[in-house]
């Protein structure tokens, strides 16, 4: 609230003196309005997912929004099972879709419930589970792991009154959070990533950048894509059409073959890695106007070291499918009991990730 009183008085001031009035920063709720799906990844843990989601959940429910939650990753948890480090939990209004696993249900959900379908998807703690709080209260997130899981379960919650499907996601797992999954994604940033803050800036820039990568328009390629009979070769888009490289063929190679004369794009059908990139860069193959494509941005194990050498090269990057980044939280307070000063992180995120940047603390308060 503080950041709106502040707001306010920007406001009146510029009208005081003649200046033009500063514009309202959108709040998370606003960003994703027009959304029915949304995902939340983190840039690490402790990044502030939970407290993002909590977020959303008061808001919307506050509003009437009926939301419907699940987790490719355990959420809700008062302490991290890997770092140790405290969480906040995951508190719920009356109303909502949850999709969990069993085990959780049982031992860690203290909302009154109405069961309404086991999804039959295994996870380690249990079958999914899908309920509808009865009571608000606390619950526990541990859902599907698979692309086409997700989609079924975020189905079934729009079946069942859902107007609002809200995905704890993991950064590791961003094919999860693309358009086949959920319309929306949000990045969640901060201390907890790295001590330095110029680390957290440019690391969170660069992961922006990669989930931002356009979708490539070559309808042929696509085509291809989608029939070709090993879903890890690499495809040449070349003078006379497209060709299929063998699997022992590497890169740089397949480039020097007269089928690729004019090549214009190249799919890899596996990840673009360092390890695969390397003798193509220290090679003198001509590569500018080349477009490299890529299913998802999960197969984009790149460096940024090499990501900038290939547009020295004059390299594009595709994908097939993308994700729709819509804002960046950040967190000042490092879990490990630092911090960074907040005007500073704010200002400077903004500055080069080019999206909404949203202070998740201040936000929640």
């Amino acid at each position: 609230m503080q950041e709106q009183y502040l707001w306010v008085l920007k406001r009146y001031t510029c009208r005081f003196i003649g200046r033009p009035e500063p514009a309202m920063k959108p709040t998370i709720r606003e960003l994703i309005a027009p959304y029915t799906s949304v995902s939340i990844i983190g840039m690490c843990k402790n990044a502030g997912k939970t407290t993002v989601l909590n977020e959303l959940i008061r808001v919307l429910s506050a509003a009437g929004c009926v939301l419907g939650l699940t987790s490719i990753g355990r959420d809700g948890e008062s302490k991290d099972l890997v770092t140790g480090t405290h969480k906040p939990g995951i508190y719920v209004r009356e109303g909502t879709l949850v999709a969990t696993a069993s085990d959780l249900i049982l031992h860690h959900c203290d909302v009154t419930r109405e069961v309404l379908a086991n999804t039959g998807i295994s996870t380690p703690m249990g079958d999914v589970v899908i309920l509808r709080a009865r009571s608000d209260g606390n619950i526990q997130l541990a859902g599907p792991s698979l692309t086409s899981q997700l989609a079924a379960v975020r189905e079934a919650f729009f079946r069942m009154g859902a107007q609002k499907v809200i995905i704890d996601g993991a950064l590791s797992r961003k094919t999860l959070c693309s358009r086949k999954v959920t319309q929306a994604t949000i990045l969640c940033t901060g201390a907890s990533y790295h001590k330095d803050i110029d680390t957290v800036i440019e690391d969170t820039a660069y992961t922006c950048e990669i989930l931002t990568l356009p979708e490539t328009e070559n309808d042929v390629l696509r085509q291809a894509v989608e029939t070709m009979p090993d879903p890890r070769s690499i495809l040449v888009v070349g003078e006379d059409g497209i060709w299929t490289v063998p699997a022992d063929m590497p890169p740089e190679k397949a480039l020097r073959d007269p089928r690729s004369a004019n090549a214009k794009a190249v799919f890899f059908g596996g990840a673009l890695s360092d390890f695969l990139l390397k003798p193509l860069l220290m090679s003198s193959e001509k590569l500018e106007g080349l477009t490299f494509v890529v299913r998802d941005s999960t197969k984009i194990l790149i460096k940024q070291e090499s990501f900038e050498k290939l547009q020295r090269r004059g390299v594009a990057l595709q994908v097939l499918d993308n994700v729709n980044l819509t804002a960046v939280t950040v967190n000042p307070f490092s879990a490990y009991g630092f911090h960074f000063p907040k005007e500073e992180l704010m200002a400077r995120m903004e500055a080069r990730v080019g999206l909404p940047v949203i202070n998740v603390m201040e936000e929640a308060t």
